[in-house]
Order: structure tokens, then sequence, then C-alpha cells
């Protein structure tokens, strides 16, 4: 199938990805020699400066049951309880480029060790220090991560990814596309949530009809 992939849009803050996690583990599972997943990185809330008010929280934990009813995703005690949380989810985005920078191919590991983080365990990614605690997992330097995280270069690689999102025109995460077509286009698979029994042969019809398109064109 030549260079045809997988693009997956997400963030490693965003709570319907957490839900999308076990159909990306499947989705894995059933394409690995034929359609591997290149992730983007969405940028949920990047550069969010303003503390989460009760009430946003509220409405957060709210958010998060619907997941677990349509995903069976746990939500553990969050670090949503932290006095002056801001949801900022660029450093967790980051936090997957310079990984991704150290240990190609395990981008996607590490976006779960996130969402797993966060989500599950409630703690708080945000937090560098925290983050660094992960980046290890990953055979980082915790010192020399934190100082990573601080430079430029890294920086624009998050952003990079962001501005790829928007250029694409995704509007909410996860977002799902596979192609290219002989033309050169993408087709979506999915914008936004949906299990695994619906993914999974959408994913085999289209790329069934790429590569009959392709050999049509040869």
């Amino acid at each position: 199938m030549g260079d045809r992939q997988l693009i997956y849009f997400a963030d490693p803050m965003c709570s319907w990805c957490w839900g999308f996690a076990p159909v990306i583990a499947a989705i894995q599972e059933s394409f690995a020699d034929t359609l591997p997943i290149r992730l983007v990185l969405g940028g949920l809330r990047p550069g969010e400066t303003t503390p989460m008010t009760d009430e946003a929280r509220d409405r957060l934990r709210d958010h998060w049951g619907h997941v677990t009813e349509a995903s069976g995703q746990p939500f553990g005690a969050t670090a949503l309880s932290t006095p002056g949380f801001i949801y900022d989810t660029d450093p967790a985005a980051r936090t997957v480029a310079v990984i991704r920078r150290h240990a190609p191919g395990r981008e996607l590991d590490a976006l779960h060790a996130l969402q797993k983080a966060f989500y599950a365990d409630g703690a708080d990614i945000t937090d560098l220090a925290v983050l660094a605690e992960y980046a290890c997992e990953f055979g980082l330097d915790a010192d020399a991560f934190m100082t990573e995280m601080e430079s430029e270069e890294a920086i624009q690689a998050a952003w990079h990814d962001y501005a790829i999102a928007q250029r694409a025109g995704v509007t909410g995460f996860p977002t799902l596309i596979l192609g290219p077509s002989p033309d050169g286009s993408y087709v979506p698979i999915t914008r936004g949530f949906q299990p695994t029994t619906q993914v999974l042969p959408v994913i085999g019809r289209f790329a069934r009809a790429l590569e009959a398109a392709s050999l049509a064109a040869n």
C-alpha cells in the first residue's frame, strides 16, 4: 500500500481521545502491517492561563461521565481538584513531541501514558516535574528533558503539529483520516469518537477502495 497511512489528530488532555485509546489499540493490532498511524498533536487548549472555576470543573466531570458511558474508559480522582488548576494542554503535547524526537515510533505510547496518567491516575500533567517522570519511562534524562521543554525547538515542534491540524480543517478530536489516494487526497474515517465496531470496518472498506483505485491508476 506504499506510503498509505492513518493520520490521527489527538491531544493528551482530550477526554474523548482517552475514550478512543482502545480503538487506536485495536487499529494497531488489526492493521499493523499495512497502515501505520501518524500522530498529529491537535492542540486542544494550548496556552490557557485562566484557572478553572468550580463550575467549570463540575461541567467537565459531567462530560467525562459521558465519555465513560460511550467508551468504558475509567476516570479516577483527578488533578482538577488542585487549587488554581489551569487546563493548559501545551505542556503535555510538547512532552509527546519531545519523546517523539528522542524515541521515534513511540509517540502513541507516550500519548497513551499521559492520557492514563491524567484521566485514570489523577496526575497533574501540566506540571513539568510530573511530565519528567513519564519522559524517563521513555529513556529520557529528567534534567535534560526539563531543559529541552523550555527550548524554542520543543515549543515549535508542538505548535507545528497544531498548525497542521488547523490547515487540515480539524476542529475536534479525535479525528482519523486515511490516505493518500491516487490524487493525493485523504478520506475521513471518523471525526469524533466512534467505537471499535464501527471504526475497523470503515478503515477496511476505505483501504480496499484506495488500493483498488491505485491499481486502476497504474
